[in-house]
């Protein structure tokens, strides 16, 4: 039910020269009228990044006669890998450009514009069966990406400059049109590109897009006032243009040689090997890391107790990485498995293995609410699990979700792949994945906030989704392991992966009552709770 508003505040009467404040505005359930601009701009972004990405693999493994590529299943997997994993990176450049250059509004814009593009490339690239318009596009759509997804979180949170429990539950809001968004998405670009032809799945993805850029283009005026209009300014002049043209200078160099690099590779001078690109990335990615947390201690000015709080959050970073690494297979080796192993038909109809990718989404539309009441009522005892022990179940969960997979794989190798198996094991797989899910990945977004030296903050929330990117380039690299030819290698593949969260699950748990006693002497009580 719409609160109504307070009577000193003439919401009815808003106009684009006299926008609503959002502490005052309540016209959406409650919530800021910009909080369904937000959400509905956001769930179209996810329907279209969720609905594309299931779909890669299976178009770049499809024989040409079948309209795909005809790539090696390594190769393909390996490139979801990157793409993956570019556009979690691409956060962080792009919050930078909106701070600095655009404003969150205009990178929003923009970001929306880059991603309608990518997906229009990729369409057109079904005329001529083109790999680089296919590839030009995932380019475009990351750089959308990493403008639209950081900034546009960053608004909602500026909807709310009370802060509070309102904040939290339009939090809760937009995350909801997240999981929506990945939903639907999945089930339209899984029933068309399977079941009509490819470019018609990449196609409905971009449309959706689009609906978002409408949407957010002609409803951020009415609804969002003056929120994230302006970038942020140096109070120096001289420095703040200095600062500005040098950060344009270095993002149209950085746009310049990508754009070398994609000419290069597009006239065959150079050949790019995606798994070595994949192998590579994740060298890089972990020396970052590892740089960057000896760099803290050592240059970082950290007090005593702010290097403790460091040290847990290089903790959390390592298991997150491994939780992300198994996680993420859900668009690579559990994909191909519901295409290639997994008894799909309901009467006369073939359920599209994209479907299954539905199935965590959902989950997560229903069990979240049961999850906040759980940790809620936990609280309420006094009996609220620290994070090492949130880490521990989910990783726990998600192991038990993979060895689940492991029967069902040996019974395939037994029969040397002459039969499927139930569509139910990639089923309650997936459903403790999201047990896993809910256990580990809210909290350790927390995590980042409340241990973080507050001057770091944004620093350290760029490495959470280091953490992610790092976990989907290593999925890529192992998701290409189901194959019909090489069947000995999933058994091994859901083996080791059951292993390695299990045997993380079991090493956090042992690190739980030594986090807690070295968090225990801080003058920061939430950390403390840690």
């Amino acid at each position: 039910m719409t609160a109504p508003p307070q009577q000193s505040t003439n919401v009815g009467a808003t106009t684009l020269d006299q926008p609503p404040r959002p502490s005052d505005d309540r016209g959406f359930f409650g919530h800021p009228r910009g909080l369904a601009t937000l959400f509905t701009t956001e769930m179209w972004e996810r329907f279209s990044f969720y609905g594309l990405r299931p779909l890669l693999i299976l178009f770049m493994t499809a024989a040409l006669g079948e309209g795909g590529f005809g790539f090696g299943r390594n190769e393909a997997s390996a490139i979801v890998g990157i793409y993956a994993s570019s556009v979690y990176l691409s956060s962080l450049p792009g919050g930078w450009i909106a701070d600095r250059l655009l404003g969150l509004r205009r990178a929003i814009f923009w970001g929306a514009v880059l991603i309608s593009a990518g997906h229009i490339s990729i369409g057109l690239s079904a005329f001529e069966h083109g790999r680089v318009p296919f590839f030009i596009g995932l380019v475009l759509i990351v750089l959308g990406t990493g403008l639209l997804k950081p900034n546009i979180s960053a608004i909602v949170g500026d909807l709310y400059p009370e802060g509070g429990a309102r904040r939290d539950a339009g939090f809760s809001v937009f995350y909801m049109g997240i999981n929506v968004g990945a939903f639907f998405g999945q089930l339209a670009t899984g029933a068309l590109g399977e079941l009509v032809g490819w470019h018609w799945g990449f196609g409905v993805a971009g449309v959706g897009m689009l609906l978002g850029l409408i949407t957010y283009s002609y409803f951020s005026k009415r609804t969002l006032g003056n929120l994230g209009v302006e970038p942020s300014r140096n109070p120096d002049p001289v420095v703040d243009a200095r600062q500005k043209r040098r950060g344009a200078l270095g993002t149209f160099a950085a746009l310049a040689i990508l754009a070398i690099i994609i000419v290069l590779a597009a006239i065959g001078t150079i050949h790019l090997d995606p798994e070595a690109i994949a192998k590579s990335m994740t060298y890089v990615l972990v020396t970052i890391a590892i740089v960057y947390f000896a760099g803290m201690f050592a240059l970082g000015g950290l007090t005593g107790e702010e290097k403790k709080r460091v040290v847990v959050i290089f903790v959390l970073f390592v298991f997150a990485a491994i939780f992300w690494g198994a996680f993420e297979q859900a668009p690579t080796s559990l994909n191909l498995f519901a295409r290639d192993f997994t008894r799909r038909t309901v009467g006369t109809f073939e359920v599209p293995a994209t479907w299954f990718q539905s199935i965590n989404s959902a989950f997560i539309i229903v069990l979240a609410p049961v999850f906040g009441w759980i940790w809620t009522s936990l609280a309420s005892r006094h009996l609220d699990l620290s994070s090492p022990t949130k880490f521990a179940l989910g990783l726990l969960f998600t192991g038990i979700g993979f060895g689940l997979m492991i029967p069902a794989a040996n019974y395939i190798l037994a029969h040397n792949g002459a039969v499927k198996v139930s569509p139910w094991w990639l089923t309650f797989s997936y459903l403790f994945q999201t047990f896993g899910e809910l256990c580990l990945s809210p909290v350790g977004l927390s995590s980042m906030t409340k241990l973080s030296p507050r001057r770091y903050v944004g620093q350290m929330m760029g490495i959470w989704f280091l953490a992610t990117s790092l976990g989907d380039l290593i999925a890529g690299l192992v998701g290409g392991h189901v194959n019909p030819e090489q069947l000995e290698q999933m058994p091994q593949l859901f083996t080791g992966t059951t292993v390695a969260l299990i045997g993380a699950a079991i090493l956090i748990a042992l690190l739980i009552v030594p986090i807690r006693r070295m968090m225990a002497n801080t003058s920061d009580p939430v950390a403390a709770e840690t």
